[in-house]
């Protein structure tokens, strides 16, 4: 018998919860640089995950953990991209 797969898991940098990936929203660190939200979650370059909540992104801007987890500064406006995305997802 075939089982069924399992969804992949991934970690929020700022919750440390294991949640499946399509419940979590993934910024990427290119090699250019660059800092941007992917959702696809397919885009090449470093990847660090955040929950779908507004609490936690607040958090994560706060506590300044996306700089942590992409070895780089992240920008203000990634962070109200991330809130935009969030607030279209709620609707």
């Amino acid at each position: 018998m075939a089982q069924a797969k399992k969804p992949p898991l991934r970690k929020c940098v700022v919750t440390q919860e294991m949640k499946p990936k399509k419940e979590l929203i993934r910024v990427v660190r290119n090699k250019e640089g660059e800092v941007f939200v992917d959702q696809t979650g397919k885009k090449n370059g470093r990847g660090a995950y955040v929950s779908k909540s507004l609490e936690v992104i607040n958090k994560a801007e706060q506590q300044q953990s996306l700089n942590r987890h992409l070895n780089t500064k992240v920008d203000a406006s990634v962070y109200e991209e991330l809130k935009r995305v969030i607030e279209g997802k709620d609707s």
